[in-house]
């Protein structure tokens, strides 16, 4: 029985983005695990750790760099991992076709995490997408999972306004909010150990996946711009109180 997590390698958030040609950007940058997908791979290791004789695979496709990704989820209890190699992005479509096919080729699965949503592409449709491949229930946003030890079923709460309980056949795919936990990062010992780790390594073109006729294809990367005027304030302290308010109430609307 095991427990697959699927994590996508994205640019840290804190990285300047510099766009090359259209459709690229430099990717000489820092690379790491999609913050709620930690949410996911944390939420896979507490389960195990009450017991549970699970295995914990973590998936991912993407370029040959995302090994490191990989070995960041392995140090935070995935015990080993599965990279779909492909030499470019893909879009929501073939990214869960291609997990939902090497997760089937893989073994026995119990449940399957993702994050919710990635923080670069932010289309929080793969969980959907990768679940109606497999033939198989899901709930996103996921605050609280309480998984049966029968491996039969697994009840889940959702945040979606109103807190939802969901009570789920296995296997399930479960879409990690950021209310599941706080993220346990590795000690020195871990990422040492995370080394040793196997990652199989399959070719995109090996899973055999059907492609659609029409997907998602990038025209052009524009980086955004802030335009920004600055505004001088004159007058008395309290003047400039009264003033800084009216701003943002009736232009910035924040209050």
């Amino acid at each position: 029985m095991n427990i697959y997590v699927c994590v996508k390698h994205v640019p840290d958030s804190a990285a300047t983005i510099t766009v090359e040609g259209k459709t690229a950007i430099n990717e000489k940058i820092t690379w790491l695990v999609n913050p709620y997908d930690e949410h996911a791979l944390t939420e896979a290791a507490r389960i195990k750790a009450t017991g549970i004789e699970v295995e914990i695979v973590a998936v991912c496709l993407g370029k040959p760099a995302a090994e490191n990704t990989l070995r960041s989820a392995m140090a935070m209890g995935a015990d080993r991992s599965i990279l779909i190699e492909t030499d470019r992005h893909h879009d929501s479509i073939i990214t869960a076709r291609a997990l939902a096919a090497a997760i089937r080729k893989d073994g026995n699965p119990w449940i399957i995490f993702t994050g919710k949503e990635s923080i670069d592409s932010e289309g929080m449709q793969t969980q959907f997408r990768l679940a109606q491949n497999l033939g198989l229930p899901v709930a996103t946003n996921v605050v609280k999972v309480d998984a049966d030890s029968d491996g039969v079923t697994v009840e889940c709460e959702r945040e979606a306004g109103t807190i939802d309980v969901y009570r789920m056949a296995a296997p399930c795919v479960i879409g990690a909010g950021k209310g599941l936990n706080n993220p346990s990062y590795p000690t020195f010992p871990d990422i040492v150990k995370s080394r040793k780790k196997p990652v199989k390594k399959i070719g995109l073109a090996e899973l055999a996946i059907d492609k659609p006729a029409a997907g998602m294809q990038i025209q052009e990367l524009v980086p955004a711009v802030e335009q920004r005027t600055p505004k001088a304030l004159t007058g008395s302290a309290a003047e400039i109180a009264a003033q800084i308010v009216d701003i943002l109430k009736n232009e910035a609307k924040v209050i």
